[in-house]
C-alpha cells in the first residue's frame, strides 16, 4: 500500500492549485507548478544523523535534533554529538513511526523544558505520545510522558505529529488519522476517526505546558467530545507553524494520492477530511470525498501531484528580505522546498521552489536569520540556505 511518507522516487512537476480570496467558496482552480527560486544556495552545516526528524534552537545558538529511530544530537559548530535521553519510554521506531519532533519551552532561558514527539507501542498497539524533559547542557533527564493519543492504533503510519507554541504559552500538537485503507481503528476505517470528535486523531490538539486540555478549547463543551481538541478532519499534517507577525496558524498536511494542503488553521474549525478533499484512494484511484462540502473549511493551496510536505517555517530574517513574511515548506517526495508568498490579509499570491535534490524533513529559520533545512536520509543532513 502506497504512503507518500515512505521512499519513492520524486514525483515529476505537475499542476498545483491555488487558493485566492475571491474563491474562499469555490473549487480551487490549477495553475503552473511553480517555477525556480533564484538568489540562494544550500551548504551544508553537518551530517551524520539517520533520518533526522525535527530541530529545535537552543537560547546560546545551538541547536537539538531528533532522529528517527529515538537518538538526539546537538550541534556544537560543525560537530553533531549524541545527547543522552534518560528516562525516553521506548520508541516505536517502524514504518513513519519514531522519535519526531522537538520544541523548546519559550519562557526558559537555562536548563529549557524539551517537548518532543513520538510513537510508542507495537506494531497492534501504538500511539503518539507528548513527552518533557530538561535539557541540563549535556542530557536530557526527569523525561515523563504528558500526553497519550486516544484510542491506540495498529501499523506504522500517520502519526503527525508537529508541535508549535501559541503567545498564551499553550503548545499545539497535531496527530495523524491513523493510516490509510485497510486500516481501522475500532469499527471504522482509521481515516475516518478525523471526523470522529471522541478520538484524537487527524486533528490539532491544544494543550498546557504540563500536557493537559488548554482552558478555552473550541469543542470542551461539546458533548463526546475530547476537550484538547482545538480543530479536526484531518489527515496527517506534519508541518505546523505560528506566524507572530500576523497572529495566524499555518499547516501542511499530507493529503492522499495527490491533493496535499496548506491550510489556514483556526479554532474549533472542520478541514474536512475525509469527506473533503483534492485527492484519490491509493489503491483504487477513486477520488475521496468532494472538493468542496458546505460548513467545512476549504485548503489555501492544494497540490497535486502531492509534493508529500513535511516542516513549514515563516520567514522573518535580515538575510532575505524579500522572502519576509512568506512561509517555507519542506518537501519529501518532490524533494524541495515551497515559498508560498502571502499577503497582508493571509492569502497565497505566488509560489517557487527552491530544488534541494534529497527529501526535506523540517524546515526552520535560525538566530542568525537564515533558513535551515533538515534532509531525510540514512545520513541526514542540516543545510543552511544563503543569499547565492
Amino acid at each position: 500500500m502506497m504512503t507518500k511518507n515512505r521512499r519513492h522516487k520524486p514525483l515529476l512537476p505537475g499542476l498545483m492549485l491555488a487558493l485566492s480570496a475571491a474563491q474562499a467558496f469555490a473549487q480551487l482552480e490549477p495553475t503552473g507548478a511553480p517555477p525556480a527560486a533564484v538568489g540562494w544556495r544550500a551548504e551544508t552545516v553537518a551530517e551524520g544523523i539517520a533520518q533526522p526528524w525535527g530541530i529545535a534552537w537552543l537560547p546560546d545558538g545551538r541547536a537539538l535534533i531528533t532522529g528517527k529511530a529515538g537518538t538526539l544530537h546537538i550541534l556544537n559548530g560543525k560537530r553533531l554529538e549524541p545527547v543522552p535521553l534518560e528516562g525516553l519510554a521506548p520508541v516505536f521506531a517502524s514504518g513513519q513511526g519514531g522519535l519526531l519532533d522537538i520544541a523548546l519551552h519559550p519562557a526558559d532561558k537555562a536548563n529549557p523544558r524539551v517537548y518532543m514527539t513520538m510513537s510508542t507501542g507495537t506494531t497492534s498497539d501504538n500511539r503518539t505520545i507528548l513527552v518533557q524533559g530538561v535539557f541540563d547542557g549535556k542530557r536530557v533527564h526527569g523525561i515523563r510522558t504528558l500526553f497519550r493519543v486516544e484510542p491506540g492504533k495498529s501499523g506504522g503510519e500517520h502519526f503527525g505529529s508537529r508541535l508549535a507554541w501559541l503567545p498564551d504559552g499553550t503548545l499545539l500538537m497535531s496527530v495523524g488519522d491513523g493510516g490509510n485503507p485497510p486500516q481501522r481503528i475500532g469499527a471504522m476505517l482509521a481515516r475516518e476517526q478525523a471526523q470522529n470528535l471522541a478520538t484524537d486523531h487527524g486533528s490539532i490538539l491544544r494543550l498546557t505546558a504540563d500536557g493537559k486540555p488548554a482552558p478555552g478549547n473550541p469543542l470542551a463543551s461539546r458533548p463526546g467530545a475530547r476537550p484538547e481538541i482545538w480543530s479536526y478532519g484531518h489527515r496527517n499534517i506534519q508541518g505546523l507553524v505560528f506566524d507572530a507577525a500576523s497572529n495566524r496558524v499555518w499547516a501542511t498536511e499530507h493529503g492522499p494520492r495527490g491533493g496535499d494542503e496548506l491550510n489556514l488553521i483556526e479554532a474549533g474549525r472542520n478541514y474536512g477530511w475525509p469527506l473533503q478533499s483534492y485527492g484519490a484512494d491509493y489503491r483504487t484511484f477513486i477520488p475521496i470525498g468532494q472538493k468542496i462540502v458546505a460548513g467545512m473549511t476549504g485548503p489555501k493551496v492544494a497540490w497535486v501531484p502531492s509534493p508529500a510536505p513535511s516542516g513549514l517555517a515563516v520567514y522573518s530574517g535580515s538575510q532575505f528580505p524579500q522572502w519576509r513574511g512568506s512561509l517555507f515548506s519542506g518537501n519529501l517526495a518532490s524533494a524541495d522546498i515551497r515559498r508560498i508568498a502571502l499577503d497582508k490579509d493571509g492569502n497565497v499570491v505566488g509560489q517557487d521552489r527552491l530544488d534541494i535534490g534529497a527529501r526535506v524533513r523540517d524546515v526552520r529559520q535560525g538566530p542568525d536569520g537564515y533558513l535551515y533545512a533538515l534532509t531525510d536520509e540514512e545520513n541526514g543532513r542540516l543545510l543552511r540556505i544563503v543569499p547565492k
